[in-house]
C-alpha cells in the first residue's frame, strides 16, 4: 500500500545557522554596543536579554528576520510575550514549534476524510500517516492539504509504494 507521513518539523542546522547570524548581528550592532543584550539557543527554545522593552522588540524582530531568511515558517515560532522587571530589563523566550500537536493532526486528518478521497490518515503520535492503494489518490491529497492554510507549517515525508 502506497503511504507518506504529514509532519511539521524544522531543520535544527537551520535553527543554529538562524542563531549564529543574529549573534553576530547582535555584535556589530551600534544601537546594541555596551547595552547588555544577548540571544542564548537552549534547544528548541530562544532567550533574549535586553536593557529596557525597545530593544527586546528590535532584538525579537533581529532573530524572526534571520529565521525566515534561513527558511524557517514563521508558523513553527512563538514568540512569548516580554517580561519587564521593575528595573527596566526586559526577557522574552521564543520557542520553535517541532511536531504537530493532537488538535491539529485532528483536523488534518477530517480534513483528509472529508476530502472524499480513497484513503486513509492515522495520527501516530506528531504526525500524520495517509494510505491509499493509488499514487494518484495520495498525490491529490497532498495538494488539497498544501492548499488548505493550517496554524503549523507541514511537509511530506517518506512517499513510498
Amino acid at each position: 500500500m502506497p503511504s507518506f507521513d504529514i509532519v511539521s518539523q524544522v531543520n535544527p542546522m537551520e535553527i543554529d545557522n538562524a542563531f549564529s547570524q543574529a549573534k553576530k548581528e547582535l555584535a556589530t550592532r551600534f544601537d546594541f554596543k555596551d547595552s547588555g543584550a544577548e540571544i542564548v539557543l537552549e534547544k528548541n527554545e530562544f532567550k533574549l536579554r535586553a536593557a529596557d522593552a525597545f530593544k527586546i522588540q528590535q532584538l525579537s524582530e533581529l532573530l524572526l528576520g534571520k529565521l525566515a531568511k534561513r527558511g524557517i515558517s514563521l508558523k513553527n515560532v512563538d514568540p512569548g510575550e516580554a517580561d519587564l522587571s521593575p528595573l527596566g530589563h526586559a526577557r522574552q523566550s521564543i520557542k520553535i514549534k517541532q511536531g504537530i500537536d493532537g488538535a491539529t493532526a485532528k483536523q488534518i486528518s477530517q480534513f483528509i476524510r472529508q476530502g472524499g478521497h480513497k484513503v486513509t490518515a492515522a495520527i501516530q503520535g506528531d504526525e500524520v500517516r495517509v494510505t491509499g492503494k493509488s499514487r494518484d489518490e495520495l498525490q491529490a491529497v497532498i495538494a488539497a492539504v498544501r492548499a488548505h492554510d493550517w496554524p503549523v507549517a507541514l511537509s511530506f515525508i517518506n512517499f513510498r509504494d
